[in-house]
């Protein structure tokens, strides 16, 4: 049994009474010894006054002086508590009043003494409710004793670990970078402990990139045995018993798109028909997961762990074992258990009815995208099953999916560059927003049907009123889209929105999608593209309906399209499961004639509970007390998969170390200005005190430094030649020097007082 005390406060909600018996089986007690542990910390919060014990059972104490929030500390020890809710006060914390906790740990703070409109609200950390570093990179050093101490490389974290190798196994690690497993936080005065589990190298820079990602985040690299063993026993064959109440698709031409032949797990697949003239059903086909992992099995609380895959470049952290992709993966010419959406578009890309059913289905083809790419529009030298392939892709890629996209386009979304990177899931993903390849147009393509579908699982959610998961995603960063127009602004670049006099919830997707067809004209749109994808902020998932920013959705949306790699979609497979396996098609068993669960004919027809009373109420618990944990997965694969990505960026800086580049200022402070290097998308720091040639002065006005003599200023959207003169591969810091560059400061900055 593996919890926080975060996930176990998860699981009260609405000021009800839990008993513990149910707690138990939330959090996957398995034996006596769970039990008695879960027991421990339920009576330790009772003494504290974070739960209440009321005949048997247990309810968390509401508090209005004590507030959840992440710890946030500085190098030079200054903390303080970050609160989820937007807008709310940063806590300050006092050294004294950490109670041993760390840097990024989520805590319960009490508020000690109110904030003034100078000073920060003060407060004393009550509980640690989840440590966020069960593991950490450090450097090994012997003591003055002769033991071993392992010294953090995140100078956030201020102490160093005892730690309990045997001496002997600690020899070569001496002076080594070294992934160190917390074996015990600090207790009172006794410092924490800690187990070299592995030698990196002899510093971050001889050690390998993916290594330093999984150890920094303490990301799962292996499966235990069981969970092996459960993914070994899984069989792609299946009864006809089975496949009673599924739609036979295996008739339909049926193509699977990926990045290559070789991807592990082939999750989804299309087809396309024509009802009539200009109107189409398109089929969006997901291998049905739920089927073979049940709720709570071995293999379902193994993937709910880890959340979500993690693709590090070429190494990806699965969310399951690779024994499953023998019987999860579409394979061409097989037939699998699906389940399908079965779109009719009008020709204007209106979705005029839909069906969700449980299906049989069969791929003809698995198309890499460039093949996909290099069929459409092609004539000659088909023969007949290639003619049909050719037949349905440019059906696809130039009726159904341009018209799908403009009218996405009318409701205001927009789309951002892909800047070469790769995308491991056919919807918006990680980025947030569609992303656009001018090489590649199919693959932005083909996320039109798998978003358009997202769209009509989640409306389908709420008008049966089951609970669903949706996706949504906040308005952007104020501050940093408010830079960014400065920026166009300075680089002439005509912007038709104000970020400085605009309320925040009056930024709109049509704003960015102005931005956007902006950028495209400008000499370094890659850049622009690049910082404008920097303001979006992460999608979030959430119990109820919500917007989608770039999508430009308001009443929900969800994913479902990628079951093998995202624990969320498998989560909407599941609802659907027990909808058709569970749900009433009709008010009373003597009504005559119900409604199809599936479809979206049923919409506005239903009067009643759909699903029974305690099916309907598990399923809620279970979806509400899992979203917190599964947007903390996300983010955390983000962090994750952005920090190789600095890394890969950083160690190609240093082999450039003395080269001249030239860059864009994108952001200016008090301390210096930061240097976008349009070729590589690499951001570096040009401190103040490099720019020896004159004394530089902030002016805030103009957002720019600006010489006292030679009255050169270095603005935001100048120009600049550039040295590498240093970089700090684990911190990813760049140091930039000026060769070249900026511009002349009229009397208007100097009269900026």
């Amino acid at each position: 049994m593996e919890f926080s005390i975060a996930t176990l406060l998860a699981q009260f909600s609405d000021d009800k009474l839990v008993a513990a018996k149910s707690l138990e089986k939330r959090l996957g007690c398995q034996d006596s010894e769970d039990s008695e542990r879960l027991q421990i910390i339920l009576d330790l919060l009772e003494k504290i006054n974070v739960v209440t014990k009321e005949r048997g059972k247990y309810r968390r104490v509401p508090e209005d002086d004590v507030v959840e929030a992440k710890l946030r500390c500085s190098s030079k020890g200054f903390c303080f508590a970050i609160q989820d809710t937007e807008g709310a006060d940063d806590v300050y914390i006092r050294e004294s009043h950490l109670s041993n906790a760390w840097n990024g740990d989520r805590v319960l703070v009490k508020v000690l003494k109110e904030g003034t409109r100078r000073r920060s609200p003060e407060g004393e950390v009550k509980v640690i409710l989840e440590r966020a570093n069960p593991s950490l990179l450090a450097k090994v050093k012997t003591g003055e004793e002769g033991d071993y101490q392992a010294v953090p490389l995140d100078d956030r974290l201020l102490f160093e670990l005892a730690l309990a190798n045997q001496k002997e196994e600690l020899q070569d690690a001496i002076d080594h970078l070294v992934h160190v497993e917390v074996v015990r936080y600090p207790l009172g005065q006794h410092p924490p402990i800690g187990q070299v589990t592995k030698i990196l190298g002899s510093d971050a820079e001889a050690a390998a990139d993916t290594d330093i990602v999984i150890c920094k985040h303490d990301l799962p690299q292996r499966f235990k045995e069981e969970v092996i063993e459960a993914a070994k026993a899984l069989s792609p064959k299946f009864s006809k018993a089975e496949t009673k109440d599924r739609l036979d698709l295996t008739d339909l031409l049926t193509i699977s798109f990926e990045e290559t032949t070789a991807v592990p797990w082939v999750e989804n697949a299309f087809t396309l028909e024509q009802i009539e003239a200009g109107h189409w059903r398109v089929g969006i086909h997901i291998t049905d997961i739920a089927h073979y992992v049940k709720a709570d099995s071995i293999l379902d609380r193994a993937a709910r762990k880890r959340g979500t895959a993690i693709h590090l470049g070429n190494l990806i952290l699965p969310l399951f074992p690779e024994e499953t992709a023998a019987c999860f993966s579409l394979v061409e010419g097989e037939e699998r258990l699906g389940m399908s959406i079965l779109l009719n578009l009008s020709e204007i890309g209106e979705v005029e009815e839909f069906t969700i059913r449980p299906s049989v289905i069969k791929v003809d083809h698995i198309l890499p995208y460039t093949e996909a790419q290099s069929l459409l529009g092609r004539e000659e030298d088909l023969d007949g099953s290639t003619e049909a392939v050719v037949e349905m892709l440019n059906n696809l890629f130039f009726n159904v999916c341009p018209t799908l996209k403009a009218k996405r386009q009318q409701r205001g979304s927009f789309e951002v560059d892909d800047l070469d990177r790769s995308f491991p899931f056919k919807d918006e993903g990680r980025v947030g927003a569609i992303a656009t390849s001018s090489s590649l147009p199919v693959r932005s393509l083909l996320n039109e049907l798998v978003i358009i579908a997202g769209e009509a699982v989640a409306s389908h959610f709420q008008a049966l009123s089951i609970q669903g998961i949706y996706c949504t995603q906040p308005l952007p960063d104020l501050e940093e889209l408010d830079d960014l127009i400065k920026l166009s602004a300075n680089l002439n670049i005509e912007v038709d929105i104000d970020a400085v006099e605009t309320e925040e919830d009056a930024i709109s997707p049509q704003d960015y999608q102005k931005l956007t067809q902006e950028f495209v004209q400008s000499e370094v749109s890659r850049v622009l593209n690049y910082l404008l994808q920097s303001t979006l902020k992460i999608e979030r998932y959430s119990t109820i309906p919500g917007s989608h920013f770039s999508l430009g959705y308001n009443e929900g949306y969800t994913h479902f399209a990628s079951p093998a790699q995202r624990y969320p979609d498998l989560l909407v497979q599941r609802i659907l499961t027990t909808v058709f396996a569970e749900g009433r098609d009709r008010r009373h068993a003597r009504t005559k004639k119900g409604v199809d669960l599936g479809s979206s004919s049923a919409h506005g027809n239903i009067n009643w509970n759909v699903l029974p009373p305690n099916i309907q109420s598990k399923l809620e618990e279970d979806i509400i007390t899992v979203v917190p944990y599964l947007n903390d997965r996300e983010k955390l694969a983000q962090d994750a998969e952005k920090d190789l990505e600095g890394l890969r960026k950083a160690e190609k800086m240093k082999e450039r170390t003395g080269q001249i580049f030239t860059g864009l200022i994108t952001g200016v402070q008090s301390y210096g200005f930061f240097v976008e290097i349009e070729d590589l998308l690499v951001e570096g720091l040009v401190h103040v005190s490099s720019l020896k040639d004159d004394w530089y002065e902030y002016r805030a006005r103009h957002t720019c430094l600006v010489g006292r003599k030679n009255r050169t200023a270095y603005r935001l959207g100048d120009r600049v030649d550039v040295q590498v003169k240093s970089v700090d591969y684990y911190r990813q810091q760049i140091d930039l020097v000026t060769v070249g560059g900026g511009s002349k400061a009229g009397n208007d900055v100097f009269d900026d007082n």
